[in-house]
């Protein structure tokens, strides 16, 4: 049985259960949206109705939610009477009920019946929990805008892999991806861009052409409840006080307008770290409030994301105002100053009931009590969060920034960084072994970073993700043995199997014997670093 992510216990016994058009559901109280949802994928696959059944008759599925067991466990058997799904809660049932879809075989992947084919199971009983509560991956959308189908889309890529997490990244100096009805033109003019960069930063090449888009409320609302169905959380991110120009482009007066004429700036059109920030005003807050009262009410999830990355604060160094500022409220410098800025909304969102979380600069000049940090510099920020007490998620940019390259060689599409292997993700570890076991705890677990500047499209998404997302899924899932001791020669075994259903499911993934030719960019210069990255 060759399952990823790997279970934690399973008993395999001889002999297989076959389904066949009388097969149907019994769907337990809390479980009617797994069922919806196999109707929808395995009933698309098998052609089988798969008809609500009682429990007394042969050929059922039985979905029920079963006290005792922890909210995202469940047990699986497959019987020859039938076949048992129970879960800790709603979500467990739907994760098993993934597993069933694994066993079923790759074409239970497909969104239509193969003439002559036989469906069944292998008797099993498979018992699993996941190790980490947060397994979440982040898309950035800003930097090239990916239209809601494709969002969707990705939504069920993960859902396929037990991942729970979706961090959407909305915002940025590229573009600004949702509608804000207080501020209509941070989408008529913050969403669009007049040419992109094409490639690193420093290639000569442009795509001539204005790119952009943005996702409605409507959009938004029919993207969090379809993530919901798939037990996925969608954390929204809003960045402040840098990584801000289209938002400037749109309102001027948010910029640090004492120092620079931003009613000059546009949307950026290129890469890398902007100068332009938000100014530290009154007026500042009052607009972003205003924002985050409209994000709240889209969005759901406990957790805000505030950026809070790659500020520089030579604007604020040079502006009179944000000089002020500093001096009305006693601060040290501009590192407390951006603290400031980062703490008024951890306030804010803590009184409505919300959790504020940014990268981990938010630790510079302090950190609200609430706040917890996503440790993106390697594992230091959230080494020194964890044993400050804050809750942490580990996405260390030298592990897990799924954009950088996945081989050393010339074919590889726009290389960035360093080189991170399907191996090298499958041996990261996620909590800092420096960490006490109560600091550890802080950990609430791991994240795969999507970043889109040289990914153009859904295609170059998919060649970045997959397979590495797979091994991921497992790192973040399963309770896997230390790095050195996991057998990745089994994982490979097993993503053999896997190709098959990620064929199924039209992923540009990138093959084992390297990228096919449509998937590599001759000519298009990247940013590789050569050497193994740094472990810190």
């Amino acid at each position: 049985m060759d399952l990823i992510p790997l279970p934690h216990r399973t008993e395999r016994t001889e002999g297989f259960f076959e389904l066949g058009d009388g097969f149907g559901i019994e769907a337990g109280p809390g479980t009617e949206g797994t069922a919806r949802w196999l109707r929808a994928t395995l009933g698309a696959a098998t052609g089988f109705a798969l008809p609500p059944k009682k429990g007394d008759e042969y050929d059922v599925l039985h979905l029920s939610v079963r006290p005792g067991l922890d909210t995202e466990e469940y047990r699986l058997v497959v019987a020859p009477q039938g076949v048992h799904v129970q879960g800790g809660s709603p979500a467990g049932v739907f994760w098993g009920a993934q597993t069933m879809r694994q066993l079923l075989g790759p074409d239970a992947f497909r969104r239509a019946p193969l003439p002559g084919r036989t469906w069944r199971l292998p008797l099993t009983e498979i018992r699993d929990a996941p190790r980490f509560r947060w397994r979440g991956v982040m898309l950035d959308v800003a930097r090239h805008f990916m239209p809601k189908d494709g969002v969707l889309r990705h939504l069920d890529l993960l859902a396929a892999h037990k991942l729970n997490v979706f961090h959407f990244h909305l915002t940025d100096d590229q573009g600004w991806r949702v509608e804000i009805r207080k501020y209509p033109r941070l989408t008529e003019v913050g969403s669009w861009r007049a040419r992109t960069k094409f490639g690193h930063r420093a290639s000569p090449l442009w795509e001539e052409k204005p790119h952009g888009g943005y996702y409605t409320q409507d959009d938004i609302r029919e993207i969090v409840a379809y993530a919901a169905e798939r037990h996925i959380t969608v954390v929204p991110e809003i960045d402040v006080p840098g990584h801000s120009q289209a938002a400037i482009a749109a309102y001027p007066e948010l910029g640090n307008t004492d120092v620079v004429d931003t009613t000059a700036l546009s949307v950026w059109d290129t890469w890398g770290i902007n100068p332009n920030v938000l100014a530290p005003t009154d007026n500042t807050l009052r607009f972003y409030e205003g924002v985050f009262e409209e994000v709240l009410e889209l969005f759901p999830s406990e957790f805000i994301h505030v950026g809070g990355d790659e500020c520089p604060k030579d604007q604020w160094r040079q502006s009179p105002t944000a000089q002020e500022r500093i001096r009305e409220l006693g601060l040290k410098d501009e590192d407390e100053l951006q603290a400031w800025f980062i703490g008024h909304f951890d306030s804010w969102l803590t009184a409505r009931g919300r959790r504020l979380i940014g990268w981990d600069e938010i630790l510079e000049g302090g950190l609200a009590k609430g706040a917890a940090v996503s440790s993106w510099r390697g594992y230091a920020g959230g080494v020194a969060a964890a044993r400050a007490g804050h809750d942490v998620v580990m996405c260390p940019e030298q592990q897990v920034y799924l954009d950088h390259r996945q081989d050393a060689g010339a074919e590889e599409p726009v290389p960035i960084g360093f080189v991170r292997t399907l191996e090298d993700v499958y041996r990261f570890e996620p909590v800092p072994a420096e960490l006490t076991p109560d600091e550890a705890r802080h950990v609430l677990g791991t994240q795969a970073n999507l970043w889109t500047e040289v990914m153009e499209d859904r295609a170059r998404v998919d060649y970045q993700a997959f397979p590495r997302l797979a091994a991921f899924a497992e790192v973040a899932w399963s309770g896997l043995p230390a790095p050195a001791e996991r057998d990745f020669a089994d994982f490979e075994r097993r993503l053999a199997a896997h190709y098959g259903r990620l064929d199924a499911l039209g992923v540009a993934y990138r093959p084992p014997t390297g990228p096919r030719p449509w998937q590599q960019r001759p000519g298009v210069p990247g940013r590789p670093i050569d050497g193994p990255p740094p472990n810190r």
